[in-house]
C-alpha cells in the first residue's frame, strides 16, 4: 500500500487522535473527550493514545497475529506503564481504535467505535463503522443539541452525558472502546475484505467522516475524490471550510465547534 496521512486538532486544546501507518497498516486512535471529568489518570488522553498507538504497531509487526489478539496485547502492556493510576475509574483515558491491514489478497480490519474504515470500489463504497455509543443515553444526547455550541449551558449538558455515557462504557449493553482491559479488543468489529475489486481505503476519525456522515455536504465519491487531487491534509481542510460556516452549531449540532480530525488514504500499488 501507499499510504499518506494527516492529523489535525479541532482546536487550540492538545491533538487527542493518532495515527501510523507501514506499507501494510493503517491505524487511527480517537481519544474520548473527558469533558472536564475527572478520569483517574494523571497521564492524560494525548499520553494514551500515544502509548497505546505505538505499542499496537509493535504487537502487530508479525503479519499473521490477529488484529484483535494484537490489539488486546497493546492494551494490556500500556495499562502496565500506569499501574499508579486509577484503571477501574469508569472516566480512565479511552479511544476508538481502526486498523486496516492488507496481506496477499485480502484486507483486515478492525473497528471499535465510530471511527470508520470506508473501502472504495468501482461503483460502490462499503463503510465500517460501530455506532453503539449513538444508542446511548439519547434524551441526554438530545440535551445537548439545545444549547449552542461553546456556550456554558452546552458544556454543562455536555458533561452531563458524558458522565452518563461511562456507566455504558465497556459493558455488555453498552459500547466498547479501548481503555485498560484487553477484553474490549474482542468486541470490535473484525472481518477481511477482497483486494480484487477495491481501488482504495480510508481509516478516519469521526472528525472527518461526519463531512459526510452528519454534515452530508459531501459524498464519498467526493470525499476520495478530494484524497486523490488534494491529499489527507485537503480533505481536513474541506472539513474545517464546512464548520466555519456553522461556528456554534446551529446548523449541525455538535460536541465542539470541530473535532480532531485524522486521515490515513490507502492506496494499492
Amino acid at each position: 500500500m501507499r499510504v499518506s496521512i494527516a492529523t489535525a486538532p479541532g482546536g487550540a486544546n492538545p491533538n487527542e487522535d493518532w495515527v501510523a501507518a507501514t506499507p501494510t497498516l493503517a491505524v487511527v486512535l480517537d481519544g474520548l473527550s473527558t469533558a472536564g471529568l475527572d478520569t483517574g489518570c494523571r497521564h492524560g488522553v494525548p499520553w494514551y493514545v500515544a502509548q497505546l498507538g505505538g505499542h499496537l504497531v509493535a504487537a502487530l509487526a508479525e503479519p499473521g497475529q490477529p488484529l484483535d489478539d494484537g490489539l488486546e496485547q497493546a492494551l494490556d502492556q500500556v495499562a502496565e506503564l500506569h499501574p499508579g493510576c486509577d484503571l477501574g475509574n469508569p472516566g480512565t483515558p479511552s479511544a476508538t481504535v481502526s486498523i486496516l491491514r492488507a496481506g496477499v489478497d485480502r484486507f483486515d480490519y478492525l473497528v471499535l467505535a465510530d471511527s470508520p474504515i470506508v473501502f472504495e470500489r468501482a461503483d460502490d463504497y462499503q463503510v465500517v463503522t460501530d455506532l453503539r455509543v449513538d444508542t446511548m443515553v439519547p434524551e441526554l444526547r438530545a440535551e445537548t443539541e439545545r444549547f449552542a455550541t461553546g456556550t456554558p449551558e452546552h458544556a454543562e449538558a455536555v458533561r452531563r452525558m458524558v458522565e452518563a455515557q461511562r456507566l455504558t462504557r465497556n459493558t455488555v449493553d453498552g459500547y466498547w472502546v479501548a481503555a485498560s482491559s484487553g477484553q474490549a479488543a474482542h468486541n470490535a468489529l473484525t472481518g477481511s475484505v477482497p483486494l480484487a475489486g477495491v481501488r482504495s481505503a480510508a481509516v478516519l476519525s469521526d472528525g472527518v467522516s461526519r463531512l459526510v456522515t452528519e454534515y452530508r455536504t459531501a459524498s464519498w465519491a467526493d470525499a476520495f475524490a478530494t484524497l486523490r487531487q488534494a491529499g489527507a491534509d485537503g480533505l481536513i481542510s474541506e472539513v474545517r471550510k464546512v464548520e466555519a460556516t456553522d461556528p456554534d452549531g446551529r446548523r449541525w449540532p455538535r460536541f465542539k465547534s470541530g473535532d480532531d480530525a485524522t486521515v490515513a488514504f490507502c492506496q494499492l500499488s
